[in-house]
């Protein structure tokens, strides 16, 4: 069992792990045991990854390990959606895992945001331009009403409606509970009394 293979980085040596690797991984990680430490790696990095293959499985099933949302695509609202979470204080790794994503793509992502804003979220087309100008296919694109920053703030109100919305119904159940208690707590009071009175009479 052995990585798929080794390349160079800025930051030193980045290492990718073929598919098979990551299986064995999370069965010895099952099992209570740990793969051997590629040489050039930490420990403690090196099992870090592997929790986050494991996590990943159990969100998103065993073939995210393959892909990891390569073949996925990503809207710049969707994009956006994940920036802010991470700007707002979550965990990038987790956000990363949660949505199925590597955590190196989601940090491009919010690179991208904090230097160019919302259009550096936006997807560009690949390859190169037809040298023919006859060869351009024309593409119908319906125009754009929402400017840049009215795209964020429509998302940011989206996201605070539905922290909003789940705030009022956490209120409607502790007010439901009160009421629950305080009627209960009425009935109580009231036999207590209704059997005081019945003594009474008796005596």
């Amino acid at each position: 069992m052995y990585p798929l293979y080794w390349t160079t980085s800025k930051g030193g040596i980045f290492m990718r792990y073929s598919y098979e690797f990551k299986r064995k991984a999370i069965e010895l990680f099952y099992q209570g045991e740990w793969p051997k430490t590629p040489n050039g790696v930490r420990t403690d990095t090196f099992h870090r990854l592997i929790r986050d293959w494991v996590k990943l499985e159990q969100l998103h099933g065993s073939a995210i390990n393959k892909s990891r949302g390569a073949n996925k695509y990503w809207s710049p609202e969707e994009k956006y959606e994940l920036v802010c979470q991470v700007l707002s204080g979550q965990g990038l790794r987790a956000v990363a895992i949660v949505s199925g994503i590597n955590s190196g793509q989601l940090y491009q992502w919010v690179h991208k945001y904090k230097t160019l804003g919302y259009n550096g979220l936006i997807n560009k087309s690949k390859g190169r331009p037809p040298k023919d100008c006859k060869m351009k296919v024309t593409k119908t694109i319906s125009p754009r009403k929402l400017k840049e920053s009215e795209y964020e703030e429509l998302i940011r109100l989206r996201a605070e409606i539905a922290y909003i919305k789940a705030e009022n119904e956490v209120i409607k159940k502790e007010i439901a509970l009160r009421e629950e208690k305080e009627a209960a707590r009425l009935k109580a009071k009231k036999q207590r009394l209704l059997k005081r009175s019945e003594s009474k009479d008796i005596n």
